[in-house]
């Protein structure tokens, strides 16, 4: 196996709660050779601080620290434009992986000819211990279709390679933002390749955004007709298979 430089890409706003865990656990990576971009939001914790004490300790740590608050999805697309590796990750600054993600990650990549790959994960509490069970991934190639009725790309897991396809960046929205990037991947051609083992872990954290995924089924529909481009019955359709699928996987 060749080993590429990786760039991870983590957006961090207010999450000094969670830094000291979550850099453990890359810095502990069994795949050494990458670059980690975390672009601080203008926290108004000490995550800056924490920030500018991790990139002494490690050159592999970059960090970008912005002088406005603009979100997570133009946050990430500042690390991405930075990002210097053939692939890029994504791990939010509360979530973590098994200590062997990158390295068989990469190795699937690499073994598949993959330009974009997404793994099964778990589930932790705000306190990190374990909920539910493990989120498997599909067993086939995961098409535009595909996503738009089961969003099983989950941010922390996916990874694409930047030499073969390119650059794809955020779209400047608060919420679905990593959704939106993947749909603009698999909507030009690409299909996301599956790896069904479990190397992340989601911290779901009270009031999040995914924690709420019940009440975010009618903003669904207006979110697939303006970044999927999908006519009104398809976005209708779409939003109601999606509906039915983060209600089975969130909450049965």
């Amino acid at each position: 196996m060749n080993h590429p430089l990786v760039s991870i890409v983590t957006p961090v706003f207010n999450a000094a709660k969670f830094l000291e865990e979550t850099s453990s656990n890359v810095i502990n990576q069994t795949y050494t050779n990458w670059e980690w971009l975390l672009v601080d939001d203008c926290s108004k914790d000490n995550s800056r601080e924490y920030l500018k004490k991790m990139e002494l300790i490690d050159s592999r740590i970059k960090p970008i620290y912005l002088s406005t608050n603009g979100g997570s999805g133009p946050a990430r697309n500042k690390a991405i434009e930075a990002a210097k590796g053939t692939y890029i990750a994504f791990l939010d600054s509360d979530d973590f992986w098994s200590l062997n993600k990158l390295e068989k990650h990469v190795a699937f990549m690499q073994k598949h000819d993959a330009s974009f790959s997404h793994t099964s994960y778990g589930f932790t509490d705000e306190e990190g211990n374990r909920i539910r069970d493990t989120y498997h991934v599909s067993r086939k190639p995961v098409t535009f279709k595909d996503l738009l009725k089961r969003t099983e790309i989950s941010c922390l897991t996916a990874m694409y390679d930047q030499e073969k396809i390119g650059k794809y960046f955020m779209p400047d929205v608060r919420l679905k933002q990593d959704y939106a990037l993947w749909l603009s991947i698999l909507k030009d051609g690409h299909c996301s390749i599956p790896l069904d083992e479990e190397l992340a872990l989601y911290r779901q954290v009270k009031g999040s955004a995914t924690n709420n995924k019940f009440k975010l089924i009618f903003k669904h529909y207006s979110f697939l007709r303006k970044y999927a481009e999908l006519s009104r019955i398809g976005a209708i359709k779409y939003s109601i298979h999606w509906g039915l699928n983060g209600l089975k996987k969130y909450y049965l």
